[in-house]
């Protein structure tokens, strides 16, 4: 049976997150043999948005479809990007009339694949119902391929769930985004819809899910606004691999990625 490899690469953050990617993402496509690469760029650019330099770099590496989240609308050049990269999304469930697309239909050598963008609203700016979004958009998709990806980008774990039970059999992969932090609970679902809470963060860990440590917990202190500064140490890249049906749109596999791993043991001196 027909079958497509598609790798998601999680939330990109800042000049460390570009640099991993720039440098792994050519070996991880050649090892999986990856057929469609997808990439969360709402972080790419200093942590804040994703501008037409960072889009540029990520498709000239080969990623076919950039997601994004709340984050998006935080530099104004990021949102001129959404007027004219398609390719580039936004939130679906944003407001009607909010520039920029949150679906897109792109041509992979084995067929075609759809790549929608959701956003939570729990703990999050109340926009439009992500669950009622997503079945109108699914109509419109549904008729074109079977192949049907969606970054989730929310906060609470429950309504990433609930999200994924909505829509198991409807859609090929919910895959989480937002939280930075890699979960352990991928899986295929009942009716075959892959699963992933939160696909991780690709950049610096040496911080506050991407964020200059102090500036961070000054936040937390003060209760404060902290200027944000990307934070620039120990560098980890997070992805999902999935193996899709062409013809049922069903994961056949998935599998979390995280390279490096961290470190487990403190070293003897």
């Amino acid at each position: 049976m027909p079958s497509i490899n598609i790798l998601f690469i999680g939330d990109i953050v800042g000049k460390p997150g570009m640099d991993l990617v720039r440098t792994w993402v050519p070996s991880l496509l050649q090892k999986h043999k990856v057929d469609f690469l997808v990439a969360n760029g709402e972080n790419a650019s200093d942590g804040k948005g994703c501008t037409e330099k960072e889009g540029k770099a990520l498709f000239e590496l080969g990623v076919q479809v950039i997601t994004g989240g709340n984050h998006t609308w935080d530099k104004h050049q990021s949102q001129d990007y959404l007027k004219k990269e398609p390719r580039v999304l936004r939130p679906l469930n944003y407001p009607k009339g909010t520039y920029g697309n949150g679906y897109f239909i792109a041509e992979s050598k084995k067929g075609k694949v759809a790549v929608v963008n959701l956003q939570g609203r729990t703990f999050m700016p109340i926009i439009d119902c992500p669950f009622r979004s997503a079945d109108w958009v699914l109509k419109r998709i549904e008729s074109e391929t079977k192949v049907i990806i969606i970054d989730f980008h929310a906060e609470a774990s429950a309504e990433k769930i609930a999200l994924s039970r909505y829509l198991d059999g409807k859609v090929s992969a919910i895959i989480g985004t937002h939280t930075h932090v890699q979960t352990s609970d991928e899986r295929i679902l009942t009716n075959g819809t892959g699963y992933i809470t939160d696909v991780g963060m690709t950049g610096p860990y040496d911080s506050v899910i991407g964020m200059k440590v102090q500036a961070a917990i000054n936040r937390f202190l003060f209760q404060t606004p902290q200027k944000y500064e990307a934070a620039k140490e120990d560098s980890h890249l997070c992805a999902v691999f999935l193996k899709v049906d062409m013809e049922t749109g069903k994961t056949l596999e998935i599998d979390r990625i995280l390279f490096p791993d961290f470190e487990k043991k403190k070293t003897e001196k």
